[in-house]
């Protein structure tokens, strides 16, 4: 293999894992308006919490490391108990616009608290995965994008299977195609709409151990939700097939955007892609084309 190929295929291993990321942190988008038609924009500062959670278990309560992500992960779970219980409960039958704004208003006072709580410098987290090289032929792969990608097809499979055969993800789809008919059938809506909450915030915290893990936290790392949301409208808002696809094709394009062109292209492309689909296919690769009547 020439070094021009070898090099392309680092990139290309290194795209897929972030990639793999991207798509778990939009399943976390999914999740929540497949079944409460809500576009939970706090889902980055959730990512972000998690990555502070870790290290609140790991560094902070001395816990050992391999115990604090799934502690990590059981604290977005709460959270997302929590806010879906207090705030957007409250909120069913308000205008969507309102609803979006306490999400938006929500991430604001995450970012507030993890600044107060951690102050704004990064911070690296305890390593957890080992340093060591993975090589794929000839090709170098960190480890660590090894273990995220792993972990992130595990459960978005895993998803997949118990929306499929699991009641609970029965109940959701029907819930998500028609709330009206799911109360007529005896579906426990509000408990629909409590477990989506909760899974979905849960994927944000687990999808920002592993972020935090490969580049480490601050308070910013929420801006990568940003391109998370984009692989949402681009795969569809209620398709977890077009978030596993959005997402894998979208680390690709920012990897080989980034290492050929350069960084500071990377935005261009990735918004470029969102105003296209948005103009040429508004409800995404695989989201459900609704038609009103008017």
């Amino acid at each position: 293999m020439n070094d021009a190929m070898l090099f392309f295929t680092e990139v290309t291993l290194a795209g897929l894992g972030s990639g793999a990321l991207l798509a778990l942190t939009a399943l976390a988008f999914v999740l929540i308006y497949k079944a409460t038609r809500v576009i939970n924009l706090a889902v980055s500062e959730t990512l972000m919490l998690g990555g502070y959670l870790f290290l609140a278990f790991a560094a902070g309560a001395g816990l050992p490391v391999w115990a604090a992500p799934p502690l990590a992960v059981a604290g977005g779970g709460l959270l997302g108990a929590v806010v879906e219980r207090g705030l957007i409960r409250p909120m069913l039958g308000k205008s969507p616009i309102s609803v979006f704004m306490v999400t938006v208003g929500l991430g604001s006072v995450l970012v507030g608290l993890v600044e107060i709580i951690w102050g704004t410098d990064p911070r690296t987290l305890p390593a957890f995965v080992a340093n060591t090289p993975v090589f794929i032929g000839e090709a170098f792969v960190s480890r660590k994008i090894v273990v995220a990608f792993l972990t992130a097809a595990v459960v978005i499979g895993l998803f997949l299977v118990l929306f499929r055969y699991w009641r609970g993800g029965v109940a959701l789809r029907a819930t998500a195609s028609d709330q009206a008919a799911a109360y007529s059938c005896g579906i426990n809506v509000p408990g629909v709409f409590s477990i989506a909450w909760i899974i979905g915030c849960a994927t944000a915290a687990g999808a920002g151990v592993l972020l935090g893990a490969i580049g480490g936290i601050s308070p910013a790392m929420g801006v990568f939700g940003l391109s998370a949301l984009v692989v949402v409208i681009v795969g569809g808002l209620d398709s977890i097939p077009g978030a596993l696809v959005g997402g894998l094709g979208l680390g690709l394009i920012q990897a080989w955007t980034g290492s050929y062109l350069g960084g500071e292209y990377t935005g261009v492309i990735t918004f470029s892609i969102l105003i296209l689909t948005l103009v040429i296919r508004p409800y995404g690769l695989f989201g459900t084309h609704e038609i009103e009547r008017l």
